[in-house]
């Protein structure tokens, strides 16, 4: 294999296998091989025997060939789940940041008026900003607004508007740039249409058959001309006759043309075949082709292609439309994580579209599930173009590793959603404002889930200020890291929110001077429903809880497990219980003993709507143990937990 690549080796070929642990191995582009390399086997030990290149791969990685090399491969995410368990280390590489992007801008350009204009019309674009982070695709970028701003030297209004949106349409620009200084007449573009043609099956014949790599018979097999200069604006070629390879500039661009091709040369078996065939591979080879498809269904998409090629098939289009309306009702019974990946790259083809009818068709009332999918940037950018077509959805994004800038994507499509969980997501108290902005006068939101973040800081002040504008009934802020500190924010929240029913504080640390404010908002809020368990609160916070608990005729249940509560106050808060509403109350775990007895009959005594009681896992046995068990025959409780 080293010898194919470089044979002026062969000399010394012996002495370099000699020492395997200075050897390393670089393979770049594994969703690009041929071959279905199973890493879960290798059979290789000898390096001088010849067999297949994912037989040596596997060999190599798996060090049963040349025990001690290392080995680095690159790879799209979609072929990844084959070597789960398999490499020591797997890097994710995030890409261009902001900052990175704008250098990256000022240096392609070079003009700073160009530069300017480019970097702020891609930053106010979610989509293609988002995309920049592929540094691919930033090149791309720039090379249709260089082209767009060199076509119009004078940058005005008109011209910012008719930019690409979306990454089917920066690759028709892309094209139909390259193609305007061929068709200047009828000739011309009838020639271009032809290439396209002839290139753009065998391009689609190169992504159905993971093919990147193109020979002089594949350019015969499909009447690929090379005497044009048209060619080498989309092909590169390499090596010398007769052994000359043809490759796209971009495998991007390979995408695109296969997808294209159906729409200038629509046949009905054909796309049915590739469509089928399409979504038979594992390997997500065809997922960029697909969305590249779908984004050739919007006319307006098209119609920037005409001038250059001709008519391109509405047929074709309606093809991919009736496609994508079959695929929602497939994925939705599929709630695991590969169902889910599956239904967002669903997501990619309607976001390519731009049809908003079509998505409002497909998702319609359908509550959207992500929960344990990875969410980059790009993904909530499509996902939040999902939403804002749809209304009053039930969003789950637990466990989505969302990245802050992809927070901030989402936040425009907050206003349609009905209920968001963002649970384990790694936000911190940064994420707050952004939450804020999503939120503030919000009139559908009815349920947030916070819970497993890290709130505590600065910016939760922002999001409680929101929550007094909003619409919210249910929050869920368990195990998010806050104290005593952020008990006045909670306060203002929660005081000034006349919809709040559930709020969900346990496994925190709320205990200390502060926590008597908290309680002070609870008397005037309409909490019907606290959760309070495991916050490190002691007896001192009894007489702050009997406080709130008193003068509220809301609160229907009080979780207080966890705690530890046993002490002198804690008969403060049972003679608040006798003038409460409260009907489900949980002591669980509170390390309550037997002196507690007295006053837990007291409370129980003359409670009139206590229905349920938990006070396993504390030690109440001893001689005032009778007198809980007197006030019980008494009272209305229906379910009692002793254990």
């Amino acid at each position: 294999m080293i010898l194919q690549q470089y044979p002026h080796l062969e000399g010394q070929i012996g002495d370099i296998l000699q020492d395997p642990e200075r050897l390393l191995f670089i393979f770049d582009g594994l969703d690009e091989s041929i071959h279905q390399m199973d890493f879960r086997s290798s059979k290789l030990s000898n390096p001088k025997q010849r067999t297949r290149f994912d037989e040596i791969a596997v060999s190599l990685v798996r060090q049963s060939l040349l025990k001690g090399c290392s080995v680095l491969m690159t790879s799209r995410p979609t072929r990844l789940t084959s070597v789960d368990n398999v490499f020591q280390r797997i890097v994710e590489i995030m890409g261009f940041l902001h900052e990175d992007r704008r250098i990256f801008f000022n240096n392609f350009f070079g003009n700073e008026e160009w530069s300017e204009k480019a970097f702020h019309y891609v930053q106010e674009n979610d989509t293609l900003y988002t995309f920049c982070y592929i540094p691919a695709y930033c090149w791309i970028i720039c090379t249709v607004l260089s082209m767009c701003f060199r076509a119009q030297p004078t940058i005005t209004d008109q011209l910012m508007t008719s930019l690409p949106k979306t990454v089917t349409q920066l690759f028709v620009t892309f094209v139909s740039n390259i193609l305007a200084n061929h068709s200047q007449n009828t000739d011309g573009a009838h020639t271009a249409r032809e290439l396209l043609t002839s290139m753009g099956w065998m391009a689609e014949h190169g992504v159905m058959n993971h093919m990147i790599v193109f020979d002089e018979r594949h350019l015969e097999s499909f009447i690929v001309r090379n005497d044009k200069h048209l060619f080498s604006s989309f092909l590169m070629e390499s090596g010398q006759p007769p052994d000359v390879d043809y490759t796209f500039l971009h495998l991007t661009l390979q995408e695109f043309f296969a997808a294209l091709v159906h729409f200038i040369d629509y046949n009905a078996d054909k796309i049915q075949k590739t469509l089928d065939g399409a979504e038979s591979y594992e390997d997500g080879r065809a997922e960029i082709f697909l969305r590249f498809l779908c984004g050739l269904s919007d006319s307006s998409t098209r119609s920037m292609l005409k001038f250059h090629v001709g008519e391109l098939s509405a047929q074709a289009a309606r093809h991919v439309i009736t496609w994508i309306q079959k695929k929602i009702p497939e994925q939705r019974p599929d709630t695991s994580i590969r169902g889910n990946r599956d239904l967002l790259n669903v997501f990619y083809y309607l976001h390519e579209s731009r049809n908003k009818a079509l998505v409002s068709q497909c998702i319609g009332s359908n509550n959207i599930d992500f929960s344990g999918v990875p969410l980059s940037p790009v993904d909530c950018s499509v996902l939040s173009f999902i939403l804002q077509s749809c209304k009053e959805l039930e969003v789950n994004l637990r466990s989505c590793r969302i990245p802050s800038e992809g927070l901030r994507k989402l936040i425009p499509a907050l206003h349609n959603i009905k209920s968001l969980r963002l649970s384990i997501n790694h936000l911190t108290d940064s994420s707050c404002p952004h939450l804020a902005s999503g939120i503030r006068n919000n009139p559908t939101l009815r349920t947030l889930d916070l819970s497993m973040n890290n709130l505590e800081g600065p910016h939760f002040r922002d999001l409680m200020a929101a929550l007094t504008t909003s619409r919210i009934e249910e929050l869920q802020l368990d195990t998010t890291h806050l104290t005593d500190s952020s008990c006045p924010h909670l306060a203002s929240g929660i005081r000034n929110n006349p919809t709040l029913r559930t709020l969900d504080l346990s496994v925190n640390n709320l205990e200390g001077p502060h926590f008597r404010d908290l309680m002070a908002a609870l008397t005037t809020s309409q909490i019907e429903e606290l959760q309070l368990d495991n916050n490190h609160l002691t007896d001192s916070s009894c007489p702050h809880l009997a406080s709130g608990i008193r003068n509220n005729p809301t609160l229907r249940t009080l979780n207080l497990s966890g705690n530890n509560l046993e002490g002198p106050h804690f008969r403060d808060l049972m003679a608040a219980l006798t003038t409460s509403q409260i009907e489900e109350l949980q002591f669980y775990n509170n390390h309550l003993t037997d002196s507690s007895c007295p006053h837990l009959a007291s409370g129980i005594r003359n409670n009139l709507t206590l229905r349920t009681l938990d006070l396993s896992g504390n030690n109440l046995g001893g001689p005032h143990f009778s007198d809980l068990m007197a006030a019980l025959t008494t009272s209305r409780i229906e379910d009692l937990q002793l254990s």
